[in-house]
């Protein structure tokens, strides 16, 4: 290298790296606009999570396609060294790595080799199924072709670069670069001088693109490259999608309709997201043709985020950066303000059902996100559908999402021994039995199975009976938070009242509020679903079932204990112990499970749009050819039921709650 290209080369590089730190110190800056949230918490736990996901891609290559993303990853990743090496070379020509010696500087010669021609092979597969084999959730624009167009510019260059060297001898590691050897033969008989042109000028175009690819990531939706590994780091540690508690008070904010009223890690969640459409893949919603995808809100949230971000940034006195208010009237609003906003009717669609969030190959939070939007449109817009009026004040007023009297509650009971909490005051177990398990006339079959159950096994247990009131699943997740902490309140005071350790609930949607949502409000409780309970009477002998002769019972998962407690197991096994044997799966079944379509709310409003969701997962169903479908949910029931309705199901396909099938074969 000449003195003249040292002094350009010097100067290019110089300046792209200011340029880049600029970047970075941009995009910190817009990410400390959001809201402080801790997740610094278990950092020996994060770090294993950061090499388990992040280094280790254990959701990128869970999938088909995702081995060949694997090598693209580890490709830079091998790579970023001799990347270093060049850089520093490229101003001091006599620098390298063989001060390491001569062996380890070998093998990262030799990986390097290796991995450039791997990274070829990868981009050349990734365009041609994104050319020919592309899915719908799969982008194919511009950027999609541009960046593996740099990467393949930046393998090719320095394959070229190397073989030529290597031809004229001035590889003195060429042993250890197999690739580079055989493509040097290629030269042989090509005039030394036009060699060393063509070397240096696949030299300056490794340089240049590397350092342009360096700047252009913060700008592109290859962001991710920077920000996927911090957060596989900070993810959750767990999938349950509660909501930060809201303090209701005059002047606060409901919801969100700004994106910097995020937090911190939503906002880096919008930085990570690759775009790769598995969420869209997996959402119900999305599936079954309404509009909703869960790519298309983090994506447009992430534009958001950066067309306020500089706006703000702008605004603000450069001595106040950190302190400075934010300035409301200049923020573009987050829902339906512009075609940088989220639509209303995909925030109203979600079922919160989490599979966008168990898809997810760098662990972004959908469901808790697209919950706090809908907040602010309930709270402090009252802009919501319709049918959702009576809901909300059904809840309120009385408690239960039927509007019926409080006092009918406990009548599902009237022809059973049930033992009231107000009567026996203490006993070791609570059976929260539910709206659904009260007042819907088939989901209270369910409850009566139950009951005898509770009865035949010999075990403490009572009801709260009229004293019960809605857990508040659907007002939180429809955004109604006040409804919520108004029942939320109630019940806690009833479970203290007559310190209340253990519940047992028969519907996912209380189990996972009163064990999840409700530790918000500093209580602990020992929260059992039905088929965990059930399952362990039969395996201690404390119930005891005969095989029936139904060889034919599919299971369907619900998502709210399936996917989110990952109760899996215990369903199986209380069917294999009913029925002999395991029950039938659907294609789509526990931890990747298809939602009924009841969840987030969504079971008091309408579905117009598009095919139903409770139908098609009711002919997936069907499918297995299964006599039987056994729930344990009785939103899951009602859906199912409606379903073979459709289908003008002539009684051959049963719907029935798992401690139903357990009453009807249990030995008293």
């Amino acid at each position: 290298m000449t003195g003249i290209e040292r002094i350009i080369f010097a100067t290019i590089f110089i300046a792209a790296i200011l340029f880049f730190l600029k970047n970075v110190f941009r995009l910190f800056a817009i990410l400390c606009l959001g809201k402080w949230e801790n997740r610094f918490d278990h950092l020996w736990l994060r770090l294993g999570n950061l090499i388990k996901y992040g280094f280790g891609q254990k959701r990128v290559v869970a999938k088909p396609f995702g081995i060949n993303h694997f090598f693209i990853f580890w490709s830079f990743m091998t790579l970023t060294i001799v990347y270093v090496e060049f850089l520093i070379g490229g101003m001091f020509p006599k620098f390298n790595l063989r001060f390491l010696g001569d062996i380890p500087y070998g093998i990262i010669l030799s990986v390097a080799d290796v991995m450039s021609l791997v990274a070829i092979v990868a981009i050349l597969i990734a365009v041609t199924r994104r050319t020919f084999f592309r899915k719908k959730s799969i982008s194919a624009n511009f950027e999609a072709y541009f960046i593996p167009s740099l990467i393949a510019i930046l393998m090719v260059a320095y394959f070229v670069s190397n073989s030529c060297e290597a031809s004229l001898g001035n590889l003195e590691f060429i042993k250890w670069q197999p690739v580079t050897a055989s493509l040097a033969a290629y030269w042989n008989g090509t005039d030394p001088h036009t060699i060393h042109l063509i070397s240096r000028s696949a030299w300056w175009i490794h340089a240049v693109v590397l350092l342009f690819f360096l700047n252009y990531l913060p700008y592109s939706k290859h962001l991710h490259i920077l920000a996927s590994l911090p957060n596989c780091f900070f993810k959750s540690d767990t999938l349950v999608s509660t909501v930060p508690l809201k303090q209701l008070k005059k002047g606060e904010d409901l919801g969100i309709s700004k994106v910097v009223q995020f937090t911190w890690k939503d906002i880096l969640d919008f930085m990570a997201c690759t775009e790769c459409g598995r969420c869209q893949d997996v959402c119900p919603v999305s599936q079954t043709g309404k509009v909703l995808n869960p790519k298309g809100i983090i994506h447009e949230c992430k534009l958001n985020i950066f067309k306020n971000g500089d706006v703000i940034r702008a605004s603000r006195p450069k001595d106040m950066l950190a302190s400075a208010p934010l300035n409301a009237k200049m923020q573009i609003p987050l829902v339906n303000g512009s075609e940088l906003s989220v639509d209303k009717e995909a925030l109203w669609g979600c079922t919160t059902c989490g599979a966008c969030m168990e898809a997810c190959p760098v662990f972004i939070e959908h469901a808790p996100k697209i919950v706090q939007m809908r907040q602010h449109l309930v709270m402090e817009k009252s802009d919501f559908p319709h049918e959702l009026i009576t809901f909300f004040e059904a809840s309120e007023q009385r408690f239960n999402p039927w509007g019926i009297a409080p006092t009918d509650r406990i009548k599902w009971a009237m022809d059973l021994k049930v033992p009231l909490l107000s009567d026996v005051k203490q006993a070791e177990y609570l059976f929260f039995t539910g709206c659904a398990g009260s007042f819907d006339s088939r989901a209270r079959r369910s409850t009566n199975a139950f009951a005898r159950i509770l009865n035949q096994s010999g075990i403490s247990w009572a009801s709260l009976g009229n004293e019960e009131k809605c857990c508040g699943d659907s007002q939180r997740k429809l955004g109604n938070e006040y409804v919520f902490n108004k029942l939320a309140v109630d019940n806690i005071a009833t479970f203290k009242k007559y310190g209340v350790k253990k519940i047992i609930t028969q519907c996912p949607h209380c189990f996972n509020t009163l064990k999840n949502d409700y530790k918000q409000y500093g209580i602990e409780l020992e929260v059992i679903h039905h088929t965990q309970l059930i399952n362990t009477l039969i395996a201690e002998g404390k119930i005891k079932v005969k095989q029936s002769d139904d060889n034919k019972t599919v299971f369907h998962d619900s998502c709210y204990i399936g996917r989110y407690n990952r109760i899996l197991d215990e369903p199986r096994d209380i069917l294999k112990a009913c029925n002999g044997h395991s029950p039938l799966e659907m294609a789509k079944n526990k931890t990747n499970s298809f939602c009924c379509g009841a969840g987030g709310g969504r079971m008091w409003m309408d579905e117009l749009p598009g095919k139903r969701i409770y139908h098609e997962r009711t002919l997936q169903a069907l499918d297995t050819k299964a006599s039987t479908i056994a729930v344990s949910c009785p939103y899951c029931m009602t859906m199912f039921e409606d379903g073979l309705k459709e289908e003008k199901n002539p009684g051959q396909v049963k719907v029935r709650d798992i401690a139903e099938l357990v009453a009807d074969t249990m030995i008293v």
